[in-house]
């Protein structure tokens, strides 16, 4: 395999993925924004360049790589600043067909499907109720044409999601239902991450336009923060909370070898990944 190219590289979830990038892999080539951190930059394991995807025309890139990981993006709230993870995700794949990349892995969200089933697979419906999911799904049909791209449908990633984040600046409030448990949800360490990203690399494997992409299983948010010996409380959920989302990964199970969800590897991944709980101690409530 050549150096694969990773775009959004100085975002969460390519910090922590250039932190646990095997060593026995390709190095990468990583971009980052003008006006990035020194000291980011100067961790990435491979190479790297500025490329400001909105504002400039592509730079050169290197012929032959083995692909493309389009991590670059925008989250938040604003529907039009939300609205840019189209153009983002256009300018990366005229980007990699100028430079001949044929296989070009697009970050999504399992935001797409939104909330209306317990289980999803990439053939059920998507029905979206956030407007990063909107925006999301915006995007992968913007990209549907295109035959070099496969959109993944992230679960949570462990570190840089909601929950992580929240336990990292204070003790987490859960919602707990009515039979005892506290949300689940589907999570992927960094680490194995960065394995699944790179087996999907792999030139020999026919890849579909969509997939998701997390561990098989769910994990109980109160067991996540119990493997990581954090506190927490739990509230009565209110009607319209979401007990629980599951991503159906037998499709990426068929590509790449998938663990099974596990809170204490979470954890080690995530913290594998740069994540470390601290900072000011004070009450919250996570919005799950």
């Amino acid at each position: 395999m050549t150096q694969p190219i990773i775009l959004g590289a100085t975002g969460q979830v390519g910090q922590a993925l250039a932190r646990v990038w095997p060593a026995a892999a390709p190095r990468g080539i990583w971009q980052y924004r003008p006006g990035a951190d020194r000291r980011t930059v100067a961790g990435f394991p491979g190479t790297a360049f500025s490329w400001d995807i909105l504002a400039e025309p592509a730079p050169d890139l290197p012929p032959g790589a083995s692909g493309m990981i389009v991590l670059a993006g925008v989250t938040g709230h604003d529907a039009k600043a939300l609205a840019r993870n189209t153009d983002i995700a256009v300018a990366a794949v005229r980007a990699a067909r100028a430079a001949g990349i044929s296989r070009v892995l697009v970050a999504s969200t399992q935001a797409v499907y939104g909330t209306g089933a317990a289980r999803v697979s990439e053939a059920d419906p998507c029905v979206p109720t956030a407007p990063y999911g909107r925006a999301k799904l915006e995007m992968e049909v913007a990209l549907a044409a295109c035959p070099e791209v496969t959109c993944l449908r992230l679960g949570n990633v462990a570190g840089t999601d909601t929950l992580f984040r929240t336990a990292a600046r204070h003790p987490v409030t859960l919602d707990r239902f009515a039979d005892g448990t506290s949300p689940r949800r589907s999570y992927i360490g960094p680490v194995t991450l960065a394995d699944v990203l790179l087996g999907l690399l792999d030139p020999g494997l026919g890849l579909p336009r969509v997939l998701n992409v997390a561990n098989p299983g769910v994990l109980a948010m109160d067991d996540v923060l119990k493997a990581a010996s954090l506190e927490f409380t739990y509230r009565a959920a209110p009607p319209d909370a979401l007990a629980l989302l599951e991503l159906d990964v037998t499709r990426l199970s068929g590509l790449v070898a998938l663990p099974s969800a596990d809170p204490d590897r979470l954890i080690a991944e995530a913290r594998k990944g740069g994540w470390q709980p601290g900072g000011k101690r004070e009450r919250g409530i996570t919005p799950f």
